[in-house]
């Protein structure tokens, strides 16, 4: 069953084209990568999605839903939630405190309604139950009351993963989840977003740079170059795609592919 549906979508920066005519589809419990070359128009097409940028042309539908004008803040409350590049937390706040951010869209009323009707501590102890289930489920119990400013890079990293979480979306999209990291921290990041894809069901996109994670965890792959899709499929198949070797290694592929004589 489809989930996402993202249908001929362009999109333009003055007179840089971002995104050319990008179609694809995301199934429901698919683990789906997105792969290119710096400004290959990934995380533009992530921010399409997510209703920061407003595509110029196309349609994005997301479980039968047009999402053409709907804030991103509209667009989370139908189930999508995100992480970024660069790790955007509140430094000066808990880890728990971050990760009860992304409780907000399940609140059920406003905070004078809750207080006037005694609701509110019975809400809020339930919304910091949740997050404590996500703190364990992201092995952060040692963090949870520390400031974020005063952790690693790699659980800040963690801390805006289970934000996102918090917010227990149906389509989870991740930006880069890797960058930035060294070995250790990002072999833990990959088990978690396996973990999070088979304990949780979660449907999840995922923009990344380290070709031996996103080969070994996707089970689709698409490719952009200068704003288009120009390969799609398994990893097995991404990997033998003349056009992805070439978008890869530029000129090297043509000295590589005459060294070993396949030309």
């Amino acid at each position: 069953m489809k989930l996402l549906d993202v249908e001929q979508v362009s999109l333009r920066f003055g007179g840089i084209q971002a995104l050319i005519n990008v179609s694809l589809s995301v199934a429901e419990g698919e683990l789906y990568a997105i792969i290119g070359p710096n400004g290959a128009g990934k995380t533009s097409l992530l921010n399409c999605i997510s209703g920061f940028y407003k595509q110029d042309e196309g349609g994005i539908v997301f479980e039968g839903r047009d999402l053409a004008g709907l804030r991103p803040d509209h667009i989370a409350k139908l189930g999508i939630a995100r992480t970024f590049q660069n790790v955007e937390l509140f430094a000066n706040m808990s880890v728990t405190d971050n990760m009860l951010l992304g409780r907000h869209n399940h609140f059920r009323g406003g905070i004078f309604r809750n207080s006037a009707l005694g609701r509110f501590a019975a809400e809020e102890t339930e919304h910091r139950r949740k997050v404590e289930e996500i703190i364990d489920f992201l092995e952060m119990e040692q963090w949870r009351k520390h400031l974020v400013s005063s952790l690693p890079y790699g659980v800040q990293k963690r801390v805006e993963l289970g934000r996102a979480l918090a917010q227990e979306p149906t389509l989870l999209l991740l930006d880069e989840p890797m960058a930035g990291m060294n070995l250790e921290e990002t072999e833990d990041i990959a088990r978690f977003i396996l973990d999070i894809h088979e304990e949780l069901g979660t449907t999840i996109v995922m923009i990344e740079h380290d070709m031996a994670v996103v080969m070994d965890i996707s089970q689709r792959i698409c490719v952009l170059d200068f704003g288009k899709k120009i390969a799609e499929g398994t990893p097995v198949e991404i990997q033998e795609n003349e056009a992805v070797q070439r978008a890869y290694l530029g000129k090297d592929y043509e000295t590589l592919i005459k060294g070993v004589g396949l030309s």
